[in-house]
Parts: C-alpha cells; sequence; structure tokens
C-alpha cells in the first residue's frame, strides 16, 4: 500500500541517488549564487546578477569540467571585452558598420565555437555576447565603454571565483573514480567481445561457454541469415550502442579529470588513445564477420579458442587491482597471439585466414589499449595525437545563422528605434553562440526559446509578487533561489537540459535588480516584449530561414568516410600512417553521423549506414595491413606490383565500388598464381590474398554505402531513397522496370 502512496523516487534506489546527487548541485548552485550577488553588492558593481549569470553558466556537478568551464569563460570575456572597446571605437558614429562588424565576429565566433571541443567552446561563446553585453550600456554613452567593460569582467571574476570556492569545497573529488570507469569499459569490451565469439563457436564447441553465450544472446538468428550483411544478433547490437553511448561520456570526463588532477594531466595522452582503441574495438564487431564464415566449421575453432582467452581475462579483471598489475592480462594476450600464430601457419582455407587475421589484430589492439591503460609514466613525446574533426558544412551554417540574426536584430533596432534594442541583440547573439555548441543548433533552438518564454511569466511573477515585498539580501536571495529551481533542477535533463538551462541565464537577465534597485513598469514590460520577440526571431532564423538538413549532413559524413579510405589506400608507401591517429579521426565522423541519422525523419536505412561505417573502418584495418605488407612483407616483384595496382584501385571506390572489388579479386587471383606460392606455403602471400579477399567481401556488400549516388545522397522524395546499402544504386529500380 505504502509502495502506492509513496513516489517512485523515494523507493527506489537508483531513483534516489539521483535525486539526492541533483539536490546537492542545486544546493551549490545557490550557495554560490548567493556569495557572488551578495560580493556584487558590496563592491558596488553596476549589474550584480551578472554574477548570478556566470555561476549559472560555469556550475557543474564535476568539479574538472567547472573549472575548465570557469578557465575558458575567463578567456573568453577577456577578449570579448577587448574587441568590444575596439569596434565601439572605430564604428562610434556609424551604427550600420558597427551592426556589420559585429555580425562578422559573432559569425566567426559561431564556427569556432562549433569545431572546438567541450567548455573550449565557452571561450568562442564568450567572445560573441561579451561584446554585446559590455557595449550595451555604452550605446548610449559610447565614450563609458571601458568603464562598462571593465564591470563586466569583474561580475564575471566574481562569479567565477565563487563558483569555484563553492564548488571544491563541498564536492567530493575523486579523479581516480575516471581510471576505474575506464577499466570497466575495458572489461566491457572485452565482454562484448567474448559474447560475439561465443555466439561464434557454439555450433562446434559445448558446455556452459556456449550455453552462457546462448542465453546472453537470447538464442542466434537463424541459419539461414547467417550470410547476409545484417545478421548480427540484436542483443549485439543493443549491447554495442550502449557501450558506444558509455564510451561517449568517458571522452568529456578524462578531461574534466584532467584539469583537476596533475597526474590524470600527466597521462591525459595515454588516456585518450586507451578510450579510442576501445571504441575501434567496439565498432569491428559488425555483420561483416560472418559474410566470410558461412558453412566454415573451421573457424569456430577460432573462435572458440579466442572465446575461451577472453573468459579468461574477465576473470582476471574481476580482481580489483587488476589496473595496478596488469601483467597477468597482458601474457594471456601474448599467450593467445603466440598459439594463433602457431595456427596460421598451418595450411588451410581464406575463410581461416581471415578469422585469425581479425582475431589477431583485435588482440592487438586489446594489448596496446591495456597498455595505455595502465601506463604510469607520462605521455611519450612521439605519442601519436588523434586529431579533431572538423565539420566545415555545420560550423559554415552556425556561423552563417550568428552573423545573419546579429545583422538582422541590430538593423531592427536601427530602423524601428526599438529602446530596448540592446537588450534584444544580447539575447539573440548569446543564444546563437550557445546554440552553436548543440549537436543540432536547428533542433535545440525551439527547446532554448521555449524555456526564455517561460522565464518571461516566471520574471513578471518576481516582479510583481515578490521583489517590491523583499526588505533585505537574505529575502532577495531566497526568492532568487526559487525561481530559478525549475531551470537548475532540470538542466541536466537530457530532455529538457537545453530550455532549462535557457529559463535560468535569461530569468536573471530579465530581472531589474541593479545598484540601487528602480522599478519601471513601461521598462518592464518592454523588456519582456523584447524576449518574446527575440525568441520568436531565434526560431524563425534557425528552422525556417536557414534550416537544418541532416540527410544532407549525413550524406557529407559517409562521402567524408569512403574518401578516407581512398587516401589512406592511395598514400604512398613511405609515408608512415599513425593508425589510432587515423581510427580515431574516423570513429568521431561515425559518431556525428550516428547522431544525424537518428534526427532523419524520412525512410533510410539507419542500421544499415550505421554497419556500413563500421564495415568502412575495418576496410582501412585492412588497407593498412595490406600497405605494411607491399612495404615490409618478402613478396616478390611481380605480386608487390600487383598489390599496389590493388591499392590504385581504391581511386573509383566513390565512383564505381563494383570495379573496385573486381579489381580487389583480380589481385587476390594473381598473387595467389605468383611464382612466390609455387615453393611451399608462403604465409605472407596467404595473408595478403586473404586481405584482398576480404575488403572486396566488404565493398561487395555495401556497395550503396561508398557510391556516391548512393540512397543517403538522393532526395528525400526519391523513389530509391529508402534502399538498403547492400544493393547497388539503380539495381532495384532497374530489376523492376
Amino acid at each position: 500500500m505504502l509502495t502506492r502512496i509513496i513516489p517512485a523516487t523515494f523507493h527506489d534506489p537508483a531513483q534516489w541517488s539521483a535525486f539526492l546527487a541533483t539536490g546537492a548541485y542545486a544546493g551549490r548552485v545557490f550557495l554560490s549564487i548567493g556569495i557572488a550577488v551578495f560580493l556584487a553588492f558590496l563592491f558596488q558593481l553596476q549589474s550584480p546578477l551578472s554574477a548570478a549569470t556566470t555561476v549559472l553558466i560555469v556550475a557543474n556537478p564535476t568539479v574538472g569540467a567547472m573549472v575548465s568551464k570557469s578557465v575558458w569563460r575567463v578567456a573568453g570575456t577577456l577578449l570579448g571585452a577587448a574587441l568590444s572597446v575596439t569596434i565601439m571605437s572605430a564604428f562610434v558614429q556609424a551604427p550600420v558598420l558597427y551592426f556589420a562588424a559585429l555580425a562578422v565576429i559573432v559569425g566567426i565566433a559561431c564556427m569556432i565555437a562549433t569545431f572546438l571541443r567541450l567548455f573550449r567552446a565557452y571561450a568562442a561563446v564568450l567572445v560573441g555576447y561579451t561584446i554585446v553585453i559590455v557595449a550595451s550600456p555604452a550605446f548610449a554613452k559610447p565614450e563609458g565603454i571601458f568603464l562598462s567593460a571593465m564591470g563586466r569582467l569583474s561580475a564575471v571574476c566574481v562569479g567565477v571565483v565563487v563558483t569555484a570556492f563553492v564548488f571544491m569545497i563541498t564536492s567530493p573529488r575523486k579523479p581516480s573514480s575516471v581510471l576505474l570507469r575506464l577499466g570497466s569499459a575495458f572489461r566491457d569490451t572485452v565482454r562484448h567481445a567474448w559474447i560475439f565469439h561465443a555466439a561464434e563457436s557454439e555450433r562446434t564447441a559445448h558446455g556452459t561457454l556456449a550455453e552462457t553465450a546462448l542465453d546472453l544472446l537470447e538464442k542466434r538468428e537463424e541459419q539461414s541469415n547467417a550470410g547476409s550483411f545484417r545478421s548480427l544478433p540484436r542483443p549485439v547490437y543493443d549491447s554495442r550502442a550502449k557501450l558506444l553511448s558509455y564510451m561517449a561520456g568517458l571522452a568529456p570526463a578524462i578531461e574534466y579529470a584532467a584539469a583537476d588532477d596533475p597526474d590524470m594531466q600527466a597521462r591525459i595522452g595515454n588516456l585518450r588513445l586507451a578510450l579510442s582503441r576501445l571504441t575501434g574495438l567496439i565498432v569491428s564487431y559488425h555483420p561483416y564477420w560472418l559474410t566470410l564464415e558461412t558453412a566454415e566449421q573451421e573457424t569456430h575453432t577460432v573462435h572458440d579458442h579466442m572465446a575461451q582467452s577472453l573468459e579468461r581475462l574477465l576473470e582476471l579483471t574481476e580482481d580489483p587491482a587488476w589496473l595496478d598489475n596488469p601483467a597477468p592480462l597482458s601474457a594471456c594476450l601474448h599467450d593467445t597471439l603466440k598459439a594463433l600464430e602457431h595456427l596460421a601457419r598451418e595450411r588451410h582455407g581464406s575463410a581461416m585466414l581471415v578469422a585469425l587475421d581479425n582475431t589477431r589484430d583485435t588482440l592487438v589492439q586489446m594489448d596496446l589499449a591495456l597498455h595505455n591503460l595502465t601506463s604510469r609514466r607520462p605521455d611519450a613525446a612521439g605519442a601519436p595525437a588523434v586529431p579533431t574533426y572538423l565539420e566545415w558544412p555545420m560550423a559554415l551554417r552556425n556561423g552563417t545563422r550568428g552573423a545573419m540574426i546579429t545583422l538582422l536584430a541590430g538593423l531592427l533596432w536601427y530602423v524601428f528605434h526599438w529602446s530596448l534594442g540592446p537588450m534584444l541583440l544580447v539575447y539573440i547573439v548569446a543564444a546563437s553562440s550557445l546554440l552553436s555548441t548543440a549537436p543540432s543548433a536547428a533542433k535545440a533552438s525551439p527547446m532554448m526559446a521555449t524555456g526564455t518564454a517561460l522565464a518571461i511569466p516566471a520574471g513578471f511573477l518576481c516582479h510583481m509578487l515578490a521583489l517590491p515585498r523583499i526588505d533585505g539580501y537574505p529575502l532577495l536571495w531566497l526568492t532568487l533561489c526559487l525561481f530559478l529551481l525549475p531551470g537548475v533542477w532540470l538542466q541536466f535533463h537530457p530532455r529538457y537540459g537545453i530550455g532549462a538551462f535557457g529559463y535560468a541565464v535569461f530569468f536573471t537577465m530579465m530581472l531589474s535588480v541593479n545598484n540601487p534597485i528602480v522599478y519601471d513598469d513601461m521598462t518592464l514590460t518592454n523588456t519582456w516584449i523584447t524576449m518574446a520577440a527575440a525568441c520568436a526571431l531565434l526560431a524563425v532564423v534557425f528552422r525556417v530561414i536557414l534550416p537544418a538538413d541532416h540527410k544532407l549532413d549525413a550524406a557529407r559524413l559517409v562521402s567524408s568516410l569512403t574518401h578516407s579510405v581512398q587516401q589512406l589506400a592511395r598514400t604512398p608507401r613511405k609515408r608512415t600512417i599513425a593508425w589510432v591517429a587515423w581510427e580515431g579521426l574516423q570513429l568521431q565522423k561515425i559518431s556525428r553521423l550516428m547522431m544525424r541519422l537518428s534526427f532523419i525523419t524520412t525512410g533510410v536505412d539507419r542500421q544499415g549506414y550505421t554497419d556500413g561505417a563500421f564495415a568502412a573502418l575495418s576496410l582501412g584495418r585492412l588497407i593498412v595491413r595490406l600497405r605494411w605488407n607491399a612495404a615490409h612483407a618478402t613478396l616478390d616483384p611481380q605480386a608487390r606490383a600487383t598489390l599496389d595496382r590493388a591499392l590504385a584501385a581504391f581511386g573509383q571506390l566513390h565512383r564505381n565500388p563494383t570495379a573496385t572489388a573486381t579489381a580487389l579479386m583480380q589481385a587476390a587471383d594473381a598473387i595467389a598464381a605468383s611464382p612466390s606460392q609455387k615453393g611451399g606455403i608462403n604465409l605472407t602471400c596467404e595473408r595478403t590474398v586473404s586481405c584482398l579477399e576480404q575488403a572486396a567481401s566488404i565493398i561487395l556488400a555495401i556497395p550503396g554505402f561508398f557510391h556516391h549516388k548512393g540512397p543517403i545522397q538522393r532526395a528525400a522524395d526519391a523513389p530509391d531513397a529508402a534502399d538498403p546499402v547492400s544493393v547497388m544504386p539503380g539495381t532495384l529500380r532497374l530489376a523492376v522496370k
């Protein structure tokens, strides 16, 4: 009976823990706001609530995130204040030119904010809207621009220092927990691989292992589907999606822990590489693993051997101290590699060599990830760095939006002589800059506008009912906390986060709590009308004038993956390629592709394109092996020349993937018949042949993914826009005709 009356939050341990964590965070925010606004009044700052706004922006449950956010906020504010003084002095008598210069700077800031990762983007965001916030009080008296800049900088510094002090004193600082989470990610990656190999070996291996795999996979799909491209069991798909989401959350956690702990800062490069390698291992398990192994019973022996080794790794990682003593895990991986190498020297078919090479590659990457994760030494100077993927189309779109909406707001103020034109500009520039950091600015803009619109009636109630009755600072503080509670509480909710953030930040902007406080009903009404108009303008520009085309963005990412594979294959042999850097860059593209696919509302083969992107990464692994064989292996000149021609055939991958696959198969046949194979077993030649056959099979399995006129590149209303990636573009239409 009590469970029906008491809300689930109070009897569910997980929900209760989340409730307490959110309550603790809200308490720290409100304490920071109370101290910051009090100091702003004490220091006689012109706009005390700017300190509260700063607290709301920089506050974060993770101390390292808060520190990083604060540092970049101060840096952006300094640069924005300097630019504000510069353009005001340059165009003090030319408003239109001032608005044009402001639009250009805001557009550039939005572009940079789109490129930068994590809270580094806030430096660019602050550059954009600090210019307007600093300049708005000086529009009537331009000579006061310097004092306005100093006042703004002072309020920001007060908010940043107070927030850092409160959170660092009251928040539990556990950078080592990130290492434990990375260790858990390693264990989950091993378990994910074990599930797959155990399921693949079930037809020949019996006993507890196979039975457990059957239980985990809820009985594999029917064998009639084993040779198709999309034939992994649904539990493997679900497990993979969950793991990738978990890995995506670990990336910022590493950055934040490094900002709060010197030891983590020294190891941040190794930890980034470990996370990148683990992510690459997860995506390497895609349906292609089954395409060459239909009815090949000998490959199940490899999977069984691999499953037993991975089961041993899982047993070793049950010890909580395994991160401090990784030697047994490394020894297990090396023993398995030796056993597979010995097995590879026996005469086998191509399917067996494919399974052996793929499994060997998985073990090597797992061992490297283990080394990166557990190494206590600082990052090596020559360690490869994973470059950041710069999505230029999205950045240019956000920059154009920011410039357009800034110029439009400035001209509206100038033409209509809007008395609160500065307020319009402040919101437009701030919201546009903040939206540039979102995965989809067009999708987030209505939520931001809705949150701001809800702050208007809240501001009305606060001004009409609460503020006139306040006769001291404690009551003012409590009133602010009461009205800000919804925004602070829901700020980190996935569904309401953007709107809650807009409500909390812009509610403080609309409050007329200055030093001294002067109430003016007409000014307040004008402020609310201005904010409502700004919300409408924001939604119109981001959703109507320059809307997002997620299918086009996804098509560009698919083309970028294809071109990267082509470039990898055609890079001169003498040029060294850092695989982890190439793979890390492609993983960033795949992550964005998966996000874009989730936004598409029209018919598209989402799962097919996701698996195709993973297969493209595996194709890159094969190309690296082939390049190594061409440069270092003992191939005769004729076989090496044939392999070079096969790699050059990737140049037509985006135009005619079938022709590329045909060239690879012909090269495999030619190398198999080369003189170096006539003297007996040549493992190098056999591995080269198996890599070529495997690469050809990947391409033939998903020609619609690589073709530059594939389904995702078609218009949404085209008849073949929803075709699967396993079909060559135009094949189905031709068959119908």
